[in-house]
């Protein structure tokens, strides 16, 4: 299992440099899948360029991005062949509605629990927590995504706590559940 939740993305070098070590392979070689599904409204719509980079600026070519709005269903066979899956952040509801009518939320946990790597941003995030019913169920906490004060680095227990809060400059690392659970960044 190798999820990373987030609130902006690959925002530190920290954060950067965890996702480089998860994905464990030459950079220029991996293959992601671009979710913008929940980018509905303007202010969404206008970080989606900056999502991208952060695929981009961790040597991920062009060529090797696809992007998928999430309108017909991908099979977790499909699925396989990408190196992480990148979610979007924007509209939580419309993009865990986008995720369950087509599907994906089955394949999409299949290529988790197969040690596929997911970055989630914001709603991308939030969806993998009990914060709306029919979540996917990943962490069975409420998450927050763009707070002031977050959670302490360190180790995190389980049961987690009924509250994990993320800044814009920390992440929460899932390696292993429940045993491998961290927070990085402050």
């Amino acid at each position: 299992m190798r999820v990373l939740l987030t609130s902006a993305g690959l925002e530190t070098e920290e954060i950067k440099e965890c996702f480089l070590d998860m994905a464990g392979k030459d950079m220029s070689l991996v293959k992601a899948l671009f979710i913008p599904t929940a980018a509905i409204d303007a202010d969404a719509i206008e970080v989606l360029p900056k999502c991208m980079n952060d695929l981009l600026k961790c040597g991920i070519l062009d060529k090797n991005i696809v992007v998928y709005d999430l309108h017909a269903k991908i099979e977790f066979e499909n699925l396989q062949q990408y190196d992480v899956v990148y979610l979007c952040g924007g509209n939580t509801h419309y993009l865990l509605e986008r995720i369950n009518a087509t599907g994906f939320n089955k394949s999409l946990m299949e290529y988790i629990n197969d040690n596929g790597l997911v970055i989630g941003v914001s709603a991308g995030s939030l969806i993998f927590s009990n914060n709306l019913d029919n979540n996917l169920g990943l962490i069975d906490t409420k998450l927050d995504v763009h707070c002031i004060i977050g959670e302490r680095r360190g180790n995190l227990t389980y049961p987690l706590k009924m509250n994990v809060k993320l800044t814009n400059t920390c992440a929460l690392v899932i390696r292993d559940f429940p045993d491998g659970v961290e927070i990085i960044g402050e």
